[in-house]
Formats: structure tokens, sequence, C-alpha cells
């Protein structure tokens, strides 16, 4: 090292003497101007170049013996110790009058030894789970459900309402409501659905949900594998992942019926979910399958009414076309359903 660098200021001299920068010589030996100067003043004060940097062996007085550094490691692995930090480890033994070490000096040796984990019982931190990525092109491909609290007649009571609803269609496929939830009632409500909507083992149907108890629940993934459905589920704490169910139930609590204050009992529950889920299905105008219902647009009905009305645009537009600066709306059906697929960027070049 010391004769490589005795070497580089040789050249810099002599390059100097022949009318060479000393940016271009640097530049050629691939060292930094400063650096070939520093070593200049090092040589002409000392005779010799000193490596000052922080990361550089060199001999340090004050260094802990192998025969401290293996005392110090036993010490913090003391299962006294195993859920404490540095911190707290080294108040307890100066209480007890003992060191074996700074807190700093702690730090450094456990990263050295790897031994900064989650020490203890202490859960280590979860990789983030990737995002579920759905796409729906028909009916039972993809479907929602999830469970929403309706208030009793109690402060603190509550009705449970299950709910599941194809993707594709935006139809309500079917609602109970039960004074628990748990994952034998949600076994025997899709048991239900699936038999009325003919969903079979085989179809590759997706069921998408959270997190809860119920979604989870061993009972549930039973039923669904003799039904032959698919497990999908949110990202922790994400709700946009299940935001269609968490749409439909905007939609429930803020339509006009929905009661103000409590509902009496669970008969009245369900006789006023009765009615929001006819409503819903038969005469909501959804905005994400251009102002159809779920029933049009569930069963066929929907292209029809929107050809009727691009043809309706079309005749309009042909009778006043000052009146257009563009083409006419566009009434056709969306296709295809997502669930989280990437969107595309946008070109900023043009």
């Amino acid at each position: 090292m010391e004769e490589d660098r005795q070497k580089a200021l040789r050249l810099l001299e002599e390059g100097q003497k022949k009318g060479a920068p000393a940016s271009a010589i640097a530049d050629l030996l691939g060292i930094c101007t400063r650096s070939l100067r520093r070593w200049g003043h090092a040589f002409a004060a000392h005779g010799f170049s000193k490596d000052g940097r922080k990361g550089s062996k060199r001999q340090v007085s004050h260094r802990f013996s192998d025969e401290e550094r293996g005392r110090l490691i036993e010490t913090i692995n003391n299962p006294r110790f195993g859920d404490l930090h540095p911190a707290q480890i080294v108040a307890i033994l100066a209480e007890e009058k003992d060191y074996v070490g700074s807190e700093s000096t702690i730090y450094r040796i456990m990263r050295q030894e790897g031994l900064l984990n989650h020490r203890g019982r202490s859960r280590p931190p979860r990789e983030k789970r990737e995002a579920p990525v759905l796409e729906a092109t028909g009916i039972h491909q993809v479907l929602a459900w999830d469970i929403t609290l309706l208030p009793g007649s109690v402060s603190g009571q509550f009705f449970y309402l299950y709910m599941v609803m194809d993707v594709w269609s935006r139809r309500i496929l079917g609602v109970e409501v039960y004074e628990q939830e748990s994952g034998r009632l949600a076994s025997e409500f899709f048991d239900r659905v699936c038999r009325d909507e003919g969903i079979y083992k085989g179809m590759a149907t997706v069921l998408h949900s959270d997190n809860g108890a119920p979604m989870r629940s061993f009972t549930l993934a039973a039923k669904l594998s003799e039904l032959g459905v698919i497990r999908s589920f949110s990202r922790p704490g994400v709700s946009n992942d299940n935001a269609f169910a968490e749409s439909l139930f905007h939609t429930m609590k803020y339509h006009q019926s929905y009661p103000h204050r409590r509902f009496r009992d669970l008969l009245s529950v369900r006789a006023w979910v009765d009615g929001f889920v006819d409503w819903y299905n038969n005469e909501h105008r959804h905005s994400g399958i251009m102002y159809v219902t779920p029933n049009q647009r569930h069963f066929g009905q929907a292209e029809e009414i929107c050809t009727r009305r691009q043809q309706t645009y079309e005749k309009a537009r042909e009778l006043n076309p000052r009146r257009w600066s563009r083409h006419s709306r566009n009434w056709s059906q969306p296709q295809t359903v997502k669930i989280n697929h990437p969107r595309a960027e946008k070109d900023v070049s043009q």
C-alpha cells in the first residue's frame, strides 16, 4: 500500500514536470486529486502516508480481549436477558455491581455476531403479502363477500349481515342476518348460495374476502374445498383489496330507507335487508356497469340496453351535428372487471 502511494506520487511529479495538469494525471490513475495532495503533504511532513480512515485496521489499546468479548456474549445470551435490549441489560448489571461493557459496545458486538434480531418470544416482522390480482370476464368467476354489523335495539348489541356478491355483474347472490358470526354459519351460508346459483366443482370460482375469523375458519375452508371454490384474501389492513364489498356496504348504509336509529329485533333486520337486496338487484343503476341494474347485467340484458342507448345518441348526433364537437358517448359494457390490476402508465413523452 505504501509503495503504491509512493509510485503514484512519483508519476504525479513526473507528469507535472512535463506540463500535464494534476487532475488529468489523477483521472489517469483513477485516484482523486485531493487524495494525491494529501499523500504528498503526509510524505513531506512525516516521511510516510498513514491510513487514517475509520475502518482501517489499527491497533487499539482498549479493544476488548477475546476473554472479555466471550464473557459479554455469554452474558447477553443468558436466558434472563433473552427478551431485553442492551440499555436494560446494562442497567440491571450496574445494579448488581457487574460491568461487562458499555451499551454502545454491546450493540457493536451484537451487530458483529449477528445477534441484533428479535429476541425471546417477540415475533419477527412479516414479509409484505403480495396484492391479490383477480379478473372476471363473466358471472360466477370472482365473488366477493364480507360481514358487516347492524345496530340492535340495545347499545353494544349488533346483528351480523353476511353478504356475497358477483364481482362481474355486481349482483348480490345471497344475504343472511345472524346474531353472531362464526365459521359454521358461514359454511352453511355458502352451501346454500352455491346450490341456488348452480356453482359446482370444476368452475374454478374464486371467493375473495378480508382476513376476518369466519373467513379464515377451517370449517369454511373445508366447505369451500368441497364446493370447488378457491379462496382469496386481502392484504392485512388494506380495505381497498375488498373494495367491491365495502362499496356495497356503503351504498346500503347510506340508502334513504336505512333506519336513523336502531333495528328493533332480528326479524325487522331481515325484513329490511330483503327489501334492500330487491332494490339493489332490480332497481339500482350501478355506475360501474354503465348504469344498468345488477340483474340486467347478470342475466344478459345489459348489452341490448346499451346498444339501444348508443343508437339513441347516434341518432341525436345526426339530427344536430353542430352540438357534437367530438364522438358521441360510449355506452358499451365493461367486458372485464379487475381487482388490483396495475394501472397502465401514461406516456408523458408525447
